[in-house]
């Protein structure tokens, strides 16, 4: 094999795959990542030489030397993107280019090996057809697909990696939501900041989830479901929340999302929601928006709406905002209309029930 665009990837079945009737119970009630497929997709990168040796195997552990460069230096990203059952039984994926293209652009930022555009699409797709009975066909389920790098070579330096490993696994989901769909809370974290002016927070690196996991917690102790991080220079512009971005909705229809200064991971679902918003007629500004102005928004009634925006639950309406000096609701802490249409309109499309203008689904079975 060789180090170009696309590579030839090697099947090697999973001997002892789960039975089909364990792999439907399973997917009953599969949750939200506890539950794996079959096979992985691995491919090795070495200096001088490219990516090569690119597989489908069964799933198994990573043998791993104590000196691999990953566990001391954090050279590491990832993306999270889902696959869909499409009504005729085959298997569809949302906007992976995007993806793909954010893995590069993460890569650059942590001095990292790219992978290849259609490669890292070869292999999501070579993934799912060995492991497409993994696909839930229930209409609220998915198969969440997670490609990620690692800094594989062994040495104590502090300098990038010579060798990486490039994988992807795949989980089925069900809805994220138990229930349906219902405001959250969050915490306004003024002890901690997500990301500062020349770091990672526009690159998908574990760092800057674990960097969020104490302010996470600091929220749930105080009763909410998300932690919103302020700007790490002044601390009263809002960024983002602990793994989504987040939108406004006034009361003169615009919509407003904080500008990607650096600080702030570039959400594909993020993107997807101002082309949407535009193609409904909705004035869509990106300009920064303080944690006062929202207070005061709120409480005057211009602001109408708040939403939180990812890959695992798409669009998140948020009801309450606390902080250490108290709380405010968010129109009577309801889930908006604005919120709920533009969910609607982005579940529609990414599912195959609804027009998909920008020709953002892609056909993999």
């Amino acid at each position: 094999m060789n180090g170009g665009e696309t590579l030839d990837f090697e099947i090697r079945p999973n001997p002892a795959p789960v039975s089909a009737a364990e792999r439907s119970a399973l997917l009953t009630n599969p949750g939200f990542g506890r539950i794996f497929t079959d096979h992985m997709v691995t491919v090795r990168y070495a200096e001088g030489k490219g990516w090569y040796d690119a597989r489908v195997e069964a799933r198994a552990p990573i043998p791993m030397d104590p000196a691999t460069a990953v566990l001391h230096y954090a050279q590491e990203i990832f993306e999270g993107l889902k696959a869909y059952r499409a009504a005729d039984g085959g298997v569809t994926l949302f906007r992976p280019d995007a993806n793909a293209d954010r893995f590069q652009q993460s890569a650059a930022r942590m001095a990292m090996a790219p992978v290849p555009q259609q490669l890292f699409l070869d292999a999501l797709s070579e993934l799912i057809r060995v492991d497409r009975d993994w696909v839930p066909s229930d209409p609220e389920g998915s198969l969440y697909l997670r490609p990620f790098q690692y800094a594989s070579e062994v040495f104590l330096g502090v300098k990038p990696s010579s060798e990486y490993l490039f994988l992807v696994i795949a989980s089925p989901v069900g809805s994220y939501f138990k229930g349906g769909v219902k405001p959250v809370s969050v915490w306004v974290s003024r002890d901690y900041t997500r990301a500062a002016p020349g770091g990672t927070g526009a690159a998908k690196c574990g760092g800057n989830y674990a960097a969020s996991l104490v302010a996470q917690a600091e929220a749930i102790e105080h009763g909410c479901d998300q932690v919103v991080f302020l700007d790490a220079v002044e601390q009263h512009y809002v960024d983002e929340l602990g793994g989504m971005n987040v939108f406004y909705v006034f009361d003169d229809g615009s919509l407003l999302t904080p500008p990607l200064t650096g600080t702030i991971l570039p959400g594909i679902t993020r993107e997807s929601v101002l082309r949407l918003a535009g193609d409904q007629g909705m004035t869509v500004r990106e300009e920064p928006y303080s944690y006062e102005q929202w207070q005061a928004d709120a409480r005057s009634g211009r602001l109408r709406e708040a939403f939180a925006c990812g890959t695992a639950a798409v669009i998140t309406p948020i009801g309450v905002v606390r902080d250490r000096d108290g709380e405010f609701t968010i129109a009577d802490g309801a889930a908006g209309k604005v919120t709920m249409d533009l969910r609607e309109s982005l579940v529609g499309i990414q599912r195959g029930t609804a027009a998909d203008p920008h020709g953002w689904v892609h056909r993999v079975l």
